[in-house]
């Protein structure tokens, strides 16, 4: 098949830009053609208030890859759907997370003689939208001729939004080969105590993902618990120093460590070894990416109950399902993590991980594109 995919990739960071091209990746694998359209600048400058959006670790740079895009300036618009309609590809792939992207979007599918468009939903709405933002996001997905996703629930949610249009979702796998190391290596090579169990946040630190509620957790565990809780991420906006002010007010400065920085894709792996816990502490949010990075891993992950991810995080089989909101939960959680809990869920968390491959998540997206093609 012949196949048009526009989105984020190499020399981009971020978890849309990592599944893009593994899916970019898997779909050549498997026997397809495929022109993979790719962005000169991701976001505005006043839209992403982080240092750089730019990792050239993060993604494969793919030789089918034409950096042409930009969400904001139109002429590029028409210069990517020239590309498009040269490559006369029998159907489009778009991913869709943002309203940022929503113009460029909706002049790529106005185009009367494009072929059916598959729109990958990453997120239905934006993370805290407002109505105009859900106004962007319904009329592109409504533009397109088929949608899939990452979790059933987020597809039903999909299947009542767009009774029309045919769904399909696959989990979503770890983006690239898991790289495991030896804890104490990387406990060593990070200074981190060997005789302490540690619980990770890693990621883009934004205020849904709770990051507060994971300082109020770690202040409610025991004056002689040996959790260390490491925060690992680049805040959002004026985060950073917010979260440093609950640190100090709190005093958590033997139980928390905050590492406030862009993490290179390269300390990815080591960061994930020397845990013995992820943990996802958000107030809302439709999926995670780095949950599969962790059971890839043999990371057990303490997560609340949002979106999807309780169908990625299994109560009890690779981690633990807690309430959003309820520092006191996630503080429970973490008491009830001894050392042979936590090797049992490692062990599950390993299992559950060789179910998520991107064979079988293209093969889904494959599946789903016969049905209008």
């Amino acid at each position: 098949m012949r196949l048009t995919v526009f989105g984020p990739g190499f020399p981009f960071r971020g978890g849309i830009a990592r599944a893009t091209t593994e899916l970019v990746h898997t779909l050549e694998e498997r026997g397809h053609e495929v022109l993979f359209l790719t962005p000169r600048r991701q976001y505005p400058r006043w839209l992403y208030p982080g240092i750089s959006d730019r990792d050239p670790e993060a993604c494969l740079a793919l030789e089918c890859a034409e950096a042409v895009l930009d969400p904001l300036d139109p002429i590029t618009w028409r210069i990517a759907l020239r590309r498009a309609r040269e490559h006369r590809a029998d159907a489009w792939v778009v991913p869709y997370w943002t309203w940022a992207w929503a113009g460029l979007w909706w002049y790529l599918l106005r185009d009367k003689n494009r072929p059916a468009t598959l729109a990958v939903v990453h997120n239905p709405v934006d993370h805290d939208a407002h109505f105009w933002q859900r106004i962007a996001a319904r009329r592109v997905l409504g533009s397109c001729q088929a949608l899939f996703t990452h979790a059933r629930l987020l597809e039903r949610e999909l299947e009542r939004a767009f009774p029309s249009i045919p769904t399909g979702h696959h989990r979503l796998p770890a983006a690239g080969a898991p790289v495991r190391l030896e804890q104490n290596e990387a406990r060593s090579e990070l200074d981190l105590p060997e005789n302490r169990r540690v619980a990770l946040f890693l990621g883009l630190i934004r205020p849904y993902k709770g990051v507060d509620l994971l300082l109020e957790a770690a202040a409610g565990l025991p004056t002689d618990s040996d959790w260390l809780i490491v925060v690992a991420g680049e805040p959002w906006g004026d985060l950073g120093g917010r979260l440093e002010r609950q640190v100090e007010s709190l005093g958590l400065g033997e139980r928390v460590r905050l590492e406030l920085r862009w993490i290179p894709e390269g300390e990815v792996p080591t960061l994930l070894a020397a845990a013995d816990v992820l943990v996802l502490p958000y107030r809302h949010g439709s999926q995670s990416a780095v949950a599969p990075m962790a059971l890839a891993q043999g990371v057990p992950v303490l997560s609340t109950a949002v979106g999807g991810v309780p169908e990625v995080v299994r109560d009890g089989i690779n981690g633990v399902i807690v309430p959003p909101g309820e520092p006191a939960a996630i503080t429970t959680a973490l008491e009830s993590l001894d050392e042979e809990w936590i090797k049992e869920l490692s062990a599950g968390a390993l299992r559950s991980a060789e179910e998520l491959t991107w064979s079988s998540y293209a093969a889904a997206v494959e599946e789903l594109l016969a049905k209008v093609v």
